[in-house]
This record gives structure tokens, sequence and C-alpha cells, in this order.
């Protein structure tokens, strides 16, 4: 398997945008092939007779069928609030006027 490069590594964290400095990448990239080395012999074990899963076992579905049923009205859900205004939550401010 080839090796990530720097430059390749510089190149994904671009596409993540993720800022990294020369010093982060030239850390990371080492570490990002050895998790890509990982994955590959993982992928090595498994011969052609085994087919690929998401789970070890079957999974069903165990939630209940959706049914459509009345919701709250606005008071309803106020009811409980400590403080309403213009049938909304009001809750103080965590953000300064920078927005």
């Amino acid at each position: 398997m080839s090796q990530l490069s720097r430059d390749e590594v510089a190149h994904l964290a671009d596409l993540a945008r993720i800022d990294l400095d020369d010093a982060e990448l030239d850390h990371l990239a080492p570490q990002l092939n050895v998790i890509l080395e990982a994955v590959a012999s993982i992928s090595g074990v498994a011969g052609d007779d085994v087919p690929p899963t998401s789970h070890p076992v079957p999974l069903t579905n165990v939630f209940r069928e959706d049914v459509v049923v009345p919701g709250l009205t606005a008071e309803q859900a106020l009811s409980g609030a400590p403080e309403a205004e213009e049938q909304r939550f009001r809750v103080p401010r965590i953000l300064g006027d920078e927005q």
C-alpha cells in the first residue's frame, strides 16, 4: 500500500477545513499511514467466502410504527416555561452583539 505524502495530508486537511501548520502535518502524516495500514490489514483477513457485514449479528427493527397523534398546543408547551414571549420560550441572551 502506498504511503500518504505530506502534501496529500495537507490536501485532506484543506478539504476538511482543518488548519494545520507544518509541524502538525509532519506529525500527522506518519500517524495516518499507520491507520491506513491497520485498515488494509483488516481488509486482507476476510476471504472471498466471508460476506461484507456492518454488524456481527443480524439486527431487526425494534421501533414501533409511526402513528400520527395530535401534538401540544403552544399554550400547553409553554405552560411550564419560566418565561414566554410571543408564543416562544424566552431565554437569557448568551451571545453578544457581534452577530
